[in-house]
């Protein structure tokens, strides 16, 4: 198997091309050689049976696969119980909207530590999950994978330590790194190939059982400050922030890795989805031209 890549919602050039229903975004990534999609409900859930069925079939025919960004609002540490339970609601909500698309995988953001101290905070995100994943269950979509996602400010809950410990809780808890969130959250830290192949390895040490080499991901260069993420840029305009997507691409390829890579790139996705995918179907390209 080889990695997917695709975008998280409409690249600019989406309507330049013409198109401007939902259910042509397969037929214009396939535009790009791109085979995923992540939808997003960042404000709120609001797909309609007949909306989701046409975007399944056209998704199936184009063979994108689809999942779902969950709205940002959630709040799985949250000091108040009542957020932390309307949350679990909208992470139901998300999971049968990814269900009706025809995806498995919810990206969900855990929220950030307020006045309490990570430690609180991650013990409640980590009863919060319990409470999703068993409301999922409940509801007959246990074949839905929920995916807590790094995140890029510093006051956030959302490290890689934090994230892997999420995913402790269940096997159908997959991580969702974002390279771009990570890198500004530590102020350059995945500068260098070596910081990334540090990464893969302890997530390959937490995780045993296959979820490391099939994670989800997000990928975009990102301004910072010593808060953490400011904004999304492009490949044309982030490289003196980071983090640069070949040696990433080229340690996917060395350690035969497949994860799903959507990227966040503003305004450019698709263009530099693209990219990436040409990068690394190169490092396979050159390996079989050794080979011959």
């Amino acid at each position: 198997m080889r990695a997917r890549f695709g975008t998280a919602g409409e690249s600019d050039s989406f309507r330049a091309r013409g198109y401007r229903t939902g259910a042509q975004i397969p037929q214009y990534l396939r535009e790009f050689e791109l085979d995923a999609f992540e939808y997003q409900c960042g404000r709120g859930v609001r797909l309609s049976e007949s909306t989701a069925a046409a975007i399944r079939a056209a998704a199936a025919a184009q063979g994108i696969v689809y999942s779902l960004h969950a709205p940002y609002y959630i709040s799985m540490s949250s000091l108040e119980e009542d957020k932390r339970l309307k949350s679990v609601d909208y992470i139901l909500q998300s999971a049968r909207a990814v269900d009706m698309l025809g995806g498995k995988r919810v990206v969900i953001h855990t929220g950030s530590c307020g006045k309490q101290s990570r430690e609180a905070a991650l013990e409640k995100a980590l009863d919060t999950m319990r409470l999703a994943r068993a409301a999922v269950d409940e509801a007959g979509l246990s074949h839905i994978i929920l995916c807590p996602e790094t995140m890029g400010k510093v006051g956030q809950l959302g490290t890689l330590e934090e994230v892997l410990a999420l995913c402790r809780l269940d096997e159908r808890i997959l991580p969702c790194i974002d390279f771009g969130h990570l890198n500004a959250r530590t102020q350059g830290g995945l500068a260098a190939k070596q910081q990334m192949a540090a990464l893969l390895d302890r997530m390959a040490d937490v995780l045993q059982d296959g979820r490391a080499s099939a994670f989800h991901a997000h990928f975009s260069m990102i301004e910072y400050t010593a808060g953490g993420e400011k904004r999304h840029l492009t490949f044309d305009t982030g490289r003196s922030f980071g983090p640069d997507f070949e040696p990433l691409m080229e340690l996917l390829y060395q350690r035969g890795l497949c994860p799903t890579i959507i990227c966040e790139s503003a305004g450019t996705q698709a263009e530099d989805a693209a990219a990436m995918k040409r990068y690394y179907c190169g490092q396979f390209d050159a390996g079989e031209g050794k080979k011959a």
